[in-house]
């Protein structure tokens, strides 16, 4: 669908529920604008975030305006906009249940944070901040371990840029500073045992990345300053699990058919 459309679509999506209801749900409620007669609510400006109040409501306001000229010029009735509408009504329900359903999740014992802290020290108790010279490759997976072989015999990162380039590889190279928290999880088991100058080959979706620590500084989190950022962690995964279980309940209790050429592998 054309980009028009979908503007379209999302706008009347926040439009069309509230416009047969709007007089009933705003009473009693704090305006802070009116368009044409339209009332924006003031909680309608705080839940749309924005870098002022006064930037959300323009934006609002923005969007008020072209609803109404969408619904005045009867697009909500163009099969594509209806259809974009649709999905997106369908989504906002079906993130609601599984919010709704997440809910349930307990919160993280203190013990369950504790195991985590001591289960994850190069994200915590031997937290550091590294600086990494990467070669990002796009290459078939079966060049990762000859890349691997190559890189645990170079005595530096241009050595296996050289060697890529004798063989018309594609690939970038980028410097970063970035503390563990922030690097793929994967990378940290072996970051942390390796020392300055020393290189690692990690495959990736696209190929590989191939890292040198130029240098890492000692940033260690007590298990006090990370206990919040633990909790949160633990809680949002929990969420997570929740929501998967309940799809697969629902799966199971539903009366599921793929017809046509979807029955094949089913």
């Amino acid at each position: 669908m054309p980009g028009a459309w979908k503007i379209a679509g999302l706008a009347l999506l926040a439009a069309i529920p509230v416009g047969c209801q709007r007089a009933e749900a705003n009473r009693g409620a704090q305006v802070a604008a009116k368009v044409n007669g339209a009332e924006i609510l003031v909680h309608q400006v705080n839940s749309a975030g924005g870098a002022s109040i006064a930037q959300a409501l323009d934006k609002i306001i923005d969007r008020e305006l072209l609803v109404q000229k969408a619904l005045a010029a009867g697009l909500e009735r163009d099969p594509l906009v209806a259809q974009a509408i649709d999905h997106a009504r369908r989504q906002v329900l079906a993130q609601a249940w599984v919010e709704r359903a997440a809910g349930a999740a307990a919160a993280p014992s203190a013990e369950e944070v504790r195991a985590f802290y001591a289960e994850n020290e190069a994200l915590f108790a031997r937290r550091r901040i590294y600086r990494l010279q990467e070669l990002v490759v796009s290459s078939p997976a079966e060049m990762v371990d000859v890349l691997r072989a190559e890189a645990s015999r170079a005595a530096s990162l241009d050595d296996v840029a050289a060697w890529l380039r004798a063989r018309n590889a594609k690939f970038s190279e980028v410097g970063v500073t970035q503390p563990a928290e922030q690097l793929p999880l994967r990378y940290l088991p072996q970051l942390a045992r390796m020392g300055e100058g020393d290189i690692a080959v990690f495959a990736s979706p696209l190929g590989a990345s191939v890292v040198q620590l130029v240098h890492a500084q000692e940033a260690p989190l007590s298990e006090q300053q990370a206990a919040p950022l633990i909790g949160e962690f633990l809680a949002g995964r929990k969420r997570l699990e929740v929501a998967a279980a309940e799809v697969r309940r629902l799966r199971e209790a539903a009366a599921i058919e793929y017809v046509g050429e979807f029955r094949t592998g089913k």
